[in-house]
């Protein structure tokens, strides 16, 4: 495919369709209705499935269903739809689904607005439903990125055989770049665990249910030790100006664009200051800010987020108290101009 100047969310849909999506199930929300008016045009064309559900709910335990054939699966909504999911979410972590859903996030809580936000950072990092579950998540910061790691989450989710969230801000899902789409993917592993309806497949079962305590314990502890493998083979991030920097700014997806911008702007002053941008948010870069840390140069930490302070928790766990980390963040879909930014890391420098 030539490059195209396309919006976030239709790059979402064509890299799925590339990395072999054959299955979307949805209901519009804004700032993510884009996705299924891309996905309702494209999937037909490739021999895939479009179907508009009556409800988030019954669109994630769609997606269940599909997924359990071994089809390549997706849905997509923006925040409240995203908490309508949870439950499901948690029954395909339980049942090892693989699986890619995206959550365009916007203001909250309740309704809020439709302005962007990255408040739902808890809810998708976290674990937003019931169980000792996690999802892995990568957070995109361009339209590029829309595609590329849309089609990095069906490759981890496949082969990790567990969920994957992309999530991104209204911002990023709204913003119109140019974007180079790669081949397709055309090489699948096979799925011998998927229930098709065939002979080869009458023994295997998809469920979540371990009635027995024990049962139930020990697949809690081999899902355990899945995340811990993902946790040391699958961590994702940017470094921009970290070689000689004294403070280290932290942010990702719209954040970290406006970063990049402020540090430029800083950095013209004589001020020493460099960013670390997480893009797999679960995996958590924890191991690579602990040293940071640890290093004698970097004096501080800042963490920019649009929202109430999340990602801050896991950014203060990493450094341990090492050195302080200092959080600035706005809310109800206000996206902080360069300028604030500026002044803003210049007050946290001061502050320390």
């Amino acid at each position: 495919m030539a490059k195209q100047f396309v919006k976030g969310n239709e790059a979402i849909v064509k890299g799925a369709i590339l990395a072999g999506c054959r299955a979307y199930y949805g209901y519009p929300i804004t700032p993510a209705s884009e996705i299924a008016q891309t996905a309702a045009l494209f999937m037909p064309l490739v021999g895939g499935t479009f179907l508009q559900a009556e409800s988030e709910i019954a669109a994630i335990n769609m997606v269940y269903g599909a997924s359990g054939t071994g089809i390549r699966a997706m849905t997509a909504s923006s925040s409240p739809g995203f908490s309508l999911k949870q439950e499901g979410l948690s029954y395909l972590a339980g049942a090892e689904l693989p699986c890619v859903v995206v959550n365009i996030m916007r203001g909250g809580p309740g309704l809020g607005n439709i302005a962007p936000e990255q408040s739902d950072y808890n809810q998708a990092v976290k674990g937003g439903g019931h169980g000792n579950y996690k999802t892995i998540v990568l957070a995109p910061n361009s339209a590029q990125e829309m595609c590329d790691l849309t089609m990095l989450a069906f490759e981890l989710s496949d082969k990790y055989r567990n969920p994957a969230v992309v999530l991104a801000d209204g911002f990023i899902g709204q913003m119109m770049e140019p974007v180079d789409f790669p081949e397709p993917v055309t090489e699948f592993a096979e799925k011998t665990w998927a229930v098709r309806g065939v002979d080869r497949d009458r023994m295997n079962l998809v469920s979540s249910i371990e009635l027995d305590p024990d049962d139930l314990e020990r697949h809690n502890q081999k899902l355990q030790s899945k995340y811990e493998i993902i946790e040391n083979n699958e961590t994702r991030y940017e470094e921009y100006l970290l070689d000689d920097a004294e403070f280290v700014v932290v942010g990702y997806g719209i954040v970290s664009r406006l970063v990049h911008t402020a540090i430029n702007q800083l950095r013209d002053e004589g001020v020493k200051v460099g960013m670390l941008r997480p893009i797999t948010l679960m995996p958590y870069p924890s191991k690579r800010l602990a040293e940071l840390a640890a290093l004698e140069q970097v004096k501080a930490f800042s963490v920019i987020e649009l929202s109430n302070g999340q990602m801050v928790d896991d950014v203060r766990l990493a450094v341990n108290g090492a050195k302080p980390v200092e959080f600035f963040g706005r809310m109800g879909g206000n996206v902080p101009s360069i300028k604030e930014l500026v002044h803003e890391i210049k007050r946290m420098m001061r502050v320390l």
